[in-house]
């Protein structure tokens, strides 16, 4: 006990002797230990227990909006991409056959067409959805940075900044339409997704059509308008090189019976299925909704299935996309640095937002009121994609998908309240 005693007393001493800031840090470890120990006992008689808490905020922050000069992030990090492209390379040298799995041998994956029938039926039914609200709820533009709002009035908040807006950066609005909600991506139609890359003198040549309606296809959905090569043998890839061994153009497919030849032309218009589809829908806008904000995440989540398998290419600077396993040779890059490529786009993996880009408006929580979002209260605001808010607006639920970033457990105070927030 006496040796005890005295131990005890040495680390009071010991204690005293050290300055005030050291003090309390070690006073804080104690008292972290004495918290564990007492969890790991099932004694925590503690009155203000201390566990091991992140103190980093777990709220997803907004979509950042990238500069010009920045470059998309990449899907496969450049180290990856670096061992894929030696591998490929030794494989090369080596004169031998590489074995292809569907679908980069040119035949389908039989699994994925039931998928890309689904993507394509939710695109229509999502289109037509969205032409039927935007007729009772008001899309607004920038003229200037290009920026959305959904619904009436449009906001106060000053994030104009771009060259000619005006000094106090507030928006210039003006009536906008289905577009500015979903934004068109088209690609170039390929005939046979194996072949050769469309080169810049083929530009004028080649249909450009909307990029999820490019990936249905080439998963296996057959539209007469673009017709598309379907193989019944597979291709071959020896020493880096694809050989076919089918027919370039075999007796039952250059029948050109049933080939609509003004795809190109007509891509304008509103085609059929989504004219009978909006005769079918309701005149309940809410139901409406529903129906679109099902169609849109279907088209999202099977648009990500597809793109598994299915490569989708995309430049790293600009909007441009191709489907197919490697990007066309069209020299219409504006992007940064497109001097530099001589026009051409710098190819890389595209994600599901390449494909079908969510376009992020500020939520409008309090429809009822009619107030305007305002500058000063735009840190309590949350976000969400143009199509889920003209939903959400219209009577649609939100998925909890967008609950990070929606922020409705955020209460928005008034602007002579705001000064008490802490």
């Amino acid at each position: 006990m006496g040796h005890l005693r005295v131990y005890v007393i040495d680390q009071v001493l010991m204690r005293t002797m050290l300055p005030r800031r050291i003090r309390s840090l070690v006073n804080l470890h104690d008292l972290i230990m004495q918290n564990s120990n007492a969890n790991i006992v099932g004694v925590n008689k503690l009155k203000h227990p201390c566990g091991m808490y992140s103190t980093g905020s777990i709220r997803p922050e907004f979509p950042r909006k990238l500069k010009k000069n920045e470059r998309k992030p990449l899907v496969t990090s450049i180290n990856e991409l670096k061992r894929l492209a030696r591998r490929e390379k030794k494989q090369r040298q080596m004169v031998k056959e590489k074995i292809l799995r569907p679908p980069e041998n040119g035949l389908l994956v039989k699994e994925l067409i039931p998928i890309a029938h689904e993507v394509y039926a939710a695109r229509t039914e999502l289109f037509a959805s969205v032409s039927k609200i935007v007729e009772s709820i008001s899309i607004y533009t920038c003229s200037l940075c290009g920026e959305v709002h959904v619904g009436h009035p449009p906001h106060k908040i000053r994030t104009c900044n771009v060259a000619g807006s005006p000094a106090n950066k507030e928006h210039t609005w003006s009536i906008g339409d289905m577009k500015h909600v979903l934004p068109p991506v088209e690609s170039c139609h390929l005939y046979d997704r194996v072949g050769r890359a469309v080169s810049h003198n083929e530009r004028l040549e080649v249909d450009r059509i909307p990029a999820v309606v490019e990936l249905c296809i080439q998963a296996g959905i057959d539209i007469p308008e673009y017709p598309t090569r379907r193989r019944i043998f597979p291709a071959y890839n020896i020493a880096g090189k694809v050989i076919d061994f089918e027919k370039r153009f075999p007796k039952e497919v250059a029948t050109g019976k049933g080939i609509d030849t003004c795809g190109f032309w007509g891509k304008g218009k509103k085609s059929s299925e989504e004219n009978k589809l909006m005769d079918m829908l309701s005149d309940d806008t809410q139901d409406v909704a529903v129906r679109g904000m099902e169609a849109w995440e279907r088209m999202r989540s099977g648009a990500s299935k597809l793109m598994q398998k299915y490569a989708v290419q995309t430049c790293g600077y600009c909007s441009e996309v191709q489907v197919g396993p490697k990007g066309h040779r069209v020299r219409n890059c504006q992007a940064y640095k497109h001097q530099m490529r001589d026009g051409q786009h710098a190819w890389q993996e595209a994600t599901v937002d390449d494909l079908v880009p969510p376009v992020y408006v500020w939520h409008v929580q309090d429809l009822t009121s009619g107030k305007q979002l305002v500058n000063d209260l735009k840190r309590y605001y949350g976000m969400l994609p143009a199509v889920v808010e003209l939903f959400a607006q219209a009577g649609a639920k939100v998925t909890d998908d967008y609950a990070g970033i929606m922020r409705e457990d955020v209460a928005v105070p008034e602007l002579d309240e705001e000064k008490w927030v802490v």
